[in-house]
């Protein structure tokens, strides 16, 4: 016969690894097993009547997602255009708010290179109702990456859209070589800012287009090597001066309406203008007759992922490098706190300059 205390230790061991599996059992298929809050839109109108504040929960998540603690998530015009109804990706509500998150991720699905406990930044479900303005966000897999050493929590949460568009406009889409000159248009805004500093890790020359003299310092700081004022400078004039009469190789617009209409005078010759957004409200009204006796075209700017997933995951990469190199980084602006996001949309029809940022997670928590 054995002896009882080596007996009574077997059975407690197996005892407890039978516990163990049924914890992590239950863990895996309870579906509701993250809980906490979101910032959803439940109607179309002002921001402070559109968003509101739900308790939510996040199942497993499926192929191709990560779940992620949220801790910071990136803000921007796209946010009034959700509330407001005129964002045309999204049907009605009720929809999430938030299309880029940072944070710790707390699920993965079996087949993700991604492990519980890294550290992430990127793009959110927001597409399929699901944002970052929230405790936990799905986060797409291959949009996604590592956050970098030495990158803070609101650099990482308002990094992926802006310079995903970015390289999208100056790389895939428009691309923009050394040498050549490059005018953003709202140049000290979330999307802008972000284009001058891919532009200029490209090696382009930068002209940068801001609306204030606040916004004007804040684009030189970020490497610009001109920058006008389209409230009180003759921009055709500025530009014809600039570039000794040639014009701009390509303009990168995120603005649309009068400002666009009248640098676009200003292309040169198989010059090209990336139409990026709307933030005026209308986008830049294009002459076909004028685009065909000055040679000149115009490129459409969505920030789509790659389908094949090994071709994203390299664009995440290359960013990644620029971001270790000091070529880039988020220009963070103002930050929120999760409270104030309803505040937070309204303010992004005439933002503050640099990238609005969202802390989900105080970092005393």
């Amino acid at each position: 016969m054995g002896r009882p205390d080596l007996v009574a230790d077997a059975h407690l061991a197996e005892y407890d690894d039978h516990l163990q599996h049924m914890i992590k059992r239950n863990y895996q298929d309870w579906g509701d097993m993250f809980s906490g809050r979101a910032w959803r839109v439940v109607r179309f109108g002002e921001p402070q009547n559109a968003a509101e504040l739900q308790e939510m929960s996040w199942a497993e998540p499926s192929s191709g997602q990560i779940l992620i603690r949220v801790r910071t998530a990136g803000a921007g015009f796209p946010d009034l255009m959700m509330t407001g109804g005129r964002f045309p990706l999204l049907g009605a509500p009720p929809f999430g708010l938030g299309e880029e998150a940072a944070g710790e991720v707390v699920a993965v699905p079996p087949d993700s290179r991604f492990s519980v406990g890294d550290q992430v930044m990127g793009i959110t479900g927001f597409l399929e109702g699901w944002g970052g303005y929230a405790d936990y966000a799905y986060v797409r897999e291959h949009s996604a990456i590592l956050i970098p050493e030495g990158m803070t929590d609101e650099q990482a949460g308002g990094f992926p859209i802006g310079f995903r568009t970015a390289y999208a406009g100056l790389v895939e889409r428009a691309p923009v070589q050394a040498g050549q000159t490059l005018l953003i248009l709202g140049a000290a805004g979330s999307s802008g800012a972000t284009a001058l500093q891919l532009g200029k890790a490209l090696g382009a020359m930068v002209i940068a287009v801001a609306g204030s003299r606040e916004k004007a310092e804040f684009c030189a700081r970020f490497g610009a090597d001109h920058v006008l004022n389209h409230r009180t400078d003759d921009l055709t004039a500025r530009i014809a001066e600039i570039t000794g009469g040639r014009g701009v190789d390509l303009i990168y617009d995120p603005v649309g309406g009068d400002t666009a209409t009248t640098v676009v005078k200003s292309l040169a010759r198989n010059g090209r203008i990336a139409v990026v957004g709307l933030a005026s409200g209308a986008p830049v009204a294009l002459n076909p007759m004028d685009m065909m006796l000055r040679n000149y075209s115009a490129v459409g700017v969505l920030a789509i992922p790659h389908a094949d997933p090994e071709a994203e995951a390299a664009v995440w990469s290359r960013l990644a490098d620029l971001v270790e190199k000091g070529a880039i980084t988020t220009p963070v602006g103002q930050v929120y706190g999760f409270d104030e996001v309803p505040r937070m949309i309204a303010e992004q029809s005439a933002p503050r300059p640099g990238k609005s940022v969202v802390r989900v997670l105080d970092s005393s928590s």
